[in-house]
């Protein structure tokens, strides 16, 4: 189905083709009737499946049909748990509205407050913002919620987990009764099940991206058996061998992440570690330097990695795998974007093996098993496949 079947207007699907996007992802071809629609909405979908798209684009073409610069006040609120994520689904607001007059600003933490100020005086019509510091802004009177049409909730069960619940709810009071309210959410714990009853209440409509059906099919998935104090040497050889020239690593602590980037480098293998041990500028720096290249493998632990989000990232490797289940659906979420091939690869050790068992009956099917030679482990993991 191509864009235009979807209703969205010429302008926007001239700034999705320049893109390179051509047919709808499933959650788009199911989120973007209900909010054109009018309805609120409770999303799950995993990063990597074109969510954030889902929203936006029915935002942009809403605000376009409206009254053309009739407020300087933002239309539209989009609230996401970390800098790095606002960050960037600003920036996909940003080119998606390039053939329009709608104004996107982020509001986050570590940027010039009285730049965000001067343009929030000077007229937003998409405003995406941290919890924090939209809260702060709001205690300043410097931001008013007044005239938002539509409020979005990125990631709830992260936010939700990060601690924001009263900052939401501060928000939630500050808006228009008619607010369209869409939340999206990785999964619908009860925790978020809450949440959007406190938001949306009964009315609103519910979809579901289950994991098969989010578009994986395009990302090779494997695991290599190895005993734990061999990962460090078998992902240099990893690296050296098969000549991969960039990868986001996943690893469980901060020390970890430090200790693993200075392996690599005495292997002559150039890696940052990425955590929130790190100051958010340099954090944002390394985020950069990764997407443009200058950076080949940043290894980044769980919490810190929640923002990141890179189109054309080929490859993602697990260090340590993740708990719960869910978490490695979102890790691998992040290559193969838009349809294009990626791999994932696991580092098992016999000690992960329950945290496997659970990541395979997540997916439905076992993780192929590779041995490398030299790296044959003493203590080998199970090759069943789960119950």
């Amino acid at each position: 189905m191509p864009f235009k079947k979807l209703g969205l207007s010429a302008p926007l699907c001239q700034a999705i083709a320049q893109r390179g996007y051509t047919i709808p992802t499933p959650i788009q071809a199911k989120a973007i009737p209900i909010i054109q629609q009018g309805h609120d909405l409770i999303a799950a979908a995993q990063t990597g499946t074109g969510k954030t798209s889902s929203f936006i684009w029915p935002i942009i073409d809403k605000l376009c049909a409206g009254e053309a610069g009739r407020k300087k006040r933002a239309r539209a609120l989009v609230i996401a748990p970390t800098r790095e994520l606002a960050l960037q689904v600003a920036e996909s607001a940003r080119q998606d509205t390039q053939f329009t007059a709608l104004k996107t600003l982020a509001m986050v933490g570590g940027m010039d407050e009285q730049a965000q100020k001067q343009a929030l005086i000077e007229g937003v019509d998409i405003l995406v913002a941290t919890p924090g510091r939209l809260r702060d802004l709001l205690s300043q009177r410097a931001v008013y919620l007044d005239e938002v049409e539509v409020l979005v909730l990125d990631e709830a069960d992260r936010m939700l987990d990060m601690g924001f619940i009263d900052a939401i709810q501060n928000i939630l009071d500050r808006l228009p009764a008619s607010t369209q309210c869409l939340l999206f959410s990785a999964t619908l714990s009860n925790k978020v099940r809450e949440l959007a009853k406190a938001t949306i209440g009964d009315e609103g409509k519910e979809i579901s991206i289950a994991a098969r059906d989010a578009s994986k099919d395009n990302i090779t998935q494997w695991c290599i058996p190895v005993d734990k104090d061999k990962k460090s040497a078998l992902l240099s050889h990893l690296v050296k061998e098969n000549g991969w020239t960039q990868a986001l690593i996943f690893i469980e602590t901060k020390h970890g992440a430090a200790k693993l980037a200075t392996q690599l480098e005495k292997r002559g293998i150039a890696a940052e570690a990425f955590h929130s041990g790190r100051s958010q500028a340099v954090r944002t720096q390394l985020l950069e330097d990764f997407k443009n290249g200058d950076i080949q493998f940043l290894i980044a632990t769980g919490v810190a990695a929640r923002g990141i989000d890179i189109e054309s990232l080929e490859r993602v490797v697990n260090y340590d795998l993740p708990f719960p289940a869910d978490e490695y659906v979102h890790r691998i979420g992040r290559t193969g974007r838009a349809s294009a091939q990626g791999e994932a690869i696991s580092l098992v050790s016999k000690d992960n093996t329950k945290n496997l068992r659970m990541i395979e009956a997540r997916l439905g099917h076992p993780l192929e098993r590779r041995i490398i030679e030299g790296f044959e482990p003493k203590k080998p993991v199970p090759l069943t496949a789960p119950k």
